[in-house]
């Protein structure tokens, strides 16, 4: 196996890889989530989706209050207390945009807002039309120069009862508590629950051959730590699952953003979706609580609305960082994180950060780049007496391959030597593409001179005609025992291939794939070198 034939072999993982993520995208199975509704219920909706009202929309709003900290600025919509806007003040929507990033809004043909209410007996959000109008102190409010808390109350009155809805957040944080607070005054029990859901308009999931993203629903129970439920699974199935302990999570994720209702101290919690014409809901509801005349009750759930930052997010819930989504390789791909994020930590510069990562892991896989070569040079000797052997035994496949393997174990030669090590470097490449390609770190990130922005394209294709050139170089440094004429055409058409597909890839990719080549020929020239001190012959 000689190294242009594992060039092959990489390009066609490299394909089969980002069809098989594109084709995931499109489908997005998710039979654990339809397992668990089976088990957990198999009538068509959870009877509580009944309770709120089915046409999509509420009542014109009175007005809406702005909540601003140094991270976040919401719109709370004084008709439900729903958040209806959301600006990511720290993350711009486009590239030197002083426009921060949108992550839930309420406009004409797109709507992404976090729904909350209280449904039940007595509850006051029984309908789109019929929901409590809050009282607020005030139409603004702003986290203040060395506060850490902003409490946001809204109250409202009903029938003797008094409804406090209180938004807590905190500076530097994008995950934020509401918390109800219910005095019964009434002169009877009463008895109510709290839901919280997300509302999306339902959309294609997304994505591209060379980005394969996710848009859509996410869950997380007690036995399920992570599982997508797409918006063509709300549309196929009502998702019905129970919460014994209370704990778990149902989020919409997409690229570098999502946001997830997750409930507090609630065993029994009950995490749901529903389909109303075009927009979907996931979200969580909490059993009713019955609250005698004279008693009161709280109900506390968190909203996280903001980037998939995987630290922040662990500390919020469990596998809420899960949403940072590294596919199967997650295992890998999670510490290439965190060392790319801790080589970051020392020289300030993610391109830079990237560089250094790629010495290290690459460096750490020498001794399988070794042993490839090695092998690639001890079956590079074997032609002229593997030749030999064709010649005298002919078309004898059986008694030739007899012989070979002879030959093989006589020279101490494994045919597959030159493979392995490439088969076990392929999961750590794949592994460090979706480490960097889920990264929101490197959203907008320079790296000099002309990448302003390493999780998009290289604007000028610098960077890809030098990946494609530097494939090029390798292949030649590679004499190959390739002879026949259609493999030798596809050797020479790969590094054109690669340059083609790296044109779309983030810039922060290719100049991982980049480096890794440039690493690729300064061992293999080592490598090499000390192969033929040793008497084996390289060319």
């Amino acid at each position: 196996m000689d190294s242009q034939r594992n060039i092959l072999l990489i390009a066609l993982a490299l394909v089969s890889f980002l069809l098989f993520q594109q084709w995931q995208v499109a489908k997005n199975p998710a039979p654990q989530a339809v397992e668990q509704a089976q088990s957990s219920s198999t009538l068509p909706a959870p009877s509580f989706a009944d309770e709120l009202d089915p046409v999509p929309g509420q009542q014109a709003s009175a007005k809406t209050i702005t909540v601003t900290t140094d991270v976040l600025t919401l719109s709370i919509d004084t008709v439900g207390g729903d958040v209806v806007h959301a600006d990511l003040n720290k993350y711009a929507a486009e590239l030197d945009s002083s426009d921060p990033f949108v992550l839930l809004q309420d406009t004409q043909g797109h709507q992404y807002i976090a729904q909350s209410g209280l449904v039940g007996p007595q509850g006051i959000d029984v309908s789109s039309t019929n929901r409590p109008h809050y009282n607020v102190s005030a139409d603004s409010f702003t986290i203040a120069d060395g506060q850490d808390e902003l409490r946001v109350p809204m109250t409202f009155t009903a029938n003797g009862i008094d409804y406090t809805k209180t938004y807590v957040l905190k500076r530097g944080s994008y995950a934020l508590n509401v918390e109800y607070n219910i005095i019964n005054k009434s002169g009877s029990n009463a008895a109510l629950g709290m839901y919280a859901h997300l509302r999306h308009i339902l959309m294609d999931a997304g994505g591209s051959i060379t980005m394969p993203t996710y848009l859509g629903g996410a869950y997380s129970t007690e036995n399920v730590k992570y599982e997508k439920y797409s918006f063509d699974d709300m549309q196929d199935r009502n998702l019905s699952v129970n919460l014994p302990n209370g704990e778990g999570w149902a989020a919409i994720i997409q690229h570098y953003f999502a946001s997830a209702w997750i409930p507090r101290d609630e065993p029994g919690t009950t995490i749901y979706t529903r389909v109303i014409g075009n927009l979907g809901d996931i979200g969580i509801r909490m059993p009713n609580k019955t609250i005698a005349d004279g008693d009161s009750t709280n109900f506390t759930a968190t909203l996280w609305v903001g980037p998939k930052l995987q630290d922040q997010m662990a500390q919020v819930a469990p596998n809420l960082n899960l949403t940072v989504d590294y596919g199967w390789l997650w295992f890998i791909a999670q510490p290439l994180h965190w060392l790319l994020d801790t080589i970051h930590g020392f020289v300030g510069n993610w391109g830079v950060a990237i560089i250094l990562l790629t010495f290290i892991v690459r460096g750490a896989m020498y001794p399988l780049t070794k042993a490839q070569y090695t092998s690639m040079a001890k079956m590079r000797m074997l032609q002229p007496k593997l030749q030999a052997m064709r010649e005298r035994i002919g078309d004898d496949r059986q008694r030739m391959s007899q012989e070979m393997m002879e030959l093989y174990k006589k020279e101490k030669v494994n045919p597959l030597g030159g493979c392995l090590p490439l088969l076990l470097q392929m999961p750590i490449f794949i592994a460090l593409y979706w480490a960097l390609m889920e990264s929101v770190e490197l959203r907008h990130s320079p790296f000099f001179g002309w990448i302003h922005d390493l999780s998009a394209q290289d604007p000028y294709y610098i960077l890809p005609l030098l990946m494609g050139a530097s494939m090029f170089l390798i292949q030649k440094m590679s004499p190959t025992t390739v002879t026949d004429p259609m493999q030798q055409k596809i050797m020479t058409f790969m590094p054109v291939m690669f340059t083609f597909f790296f044109l779309f890839f983030p810039s922060g990719l290719v100049l991982y794939w980049l480096v890794s080549n440039i690493v690729t020929l300064i061992q293999q020239t080592l490598i090499y070198k000390a192969l033929e001190k040793k008497g084996l012959h390289t060319k």
